[in-house]
């Protein structure tokens, strides 16, 4: 039986990149762009992103969308990319593609630093 003069144990604290707000929006970003090298860090980002939307502040949910909208964009962009690889232009694409991802995390990675929300979340180009 446990002493009961003795103290409770402490609350284990997370570390927070976990719960909802700007270190785990980061995290999603970097998740996206290490998903350049290995491929499923994405899937990874988007669970997390679809697991805190609708839990933060209002500036941080602009994030939230910005990057589930990168995740399926890019998605779709790839494919039609990938398909159209039988003409040969599919390549370009691709690159194109892949361009498109990056900058959009980038601006996404600058504005949470600065603690600022995405302008136009909602956008398909940037």
């Amino acid at each position: 039986m446990s002493d009961p003069n003795s103290e409770p144990a402490p609350q284990r604290k997370t570390d927070g990149w976990l719960e909802p707000g700007p270190t785990n929006i980061q995290v999603i970003y970097v998740l996206y762009l290490v998903s350049f090298v290995i491929g499923i860090s994405a899937l990874v980002g988007i669970v997390l992103a679809y697991m805190n939307r609708g839990k933060s502040e209002a500036w941080v949910e602009t994030h939230y969308t910005w990057a589930i909208r990168t995740f399926w964009i890019g998605i779709l962009f790839g494919l039609i990319s990938a398909i159209l690889m039988v003409v040969g232009i599919g390549f370009l694409l691709l690159l194109a593609v892949a361009v498109w991802a990056v900058v959009r995390i980038v601006i996404g990675l600058q504005a949470v630093s600065r603690r600022e929300p995405i302008k136009n979340p909602q956008s398909w180009i940037l």
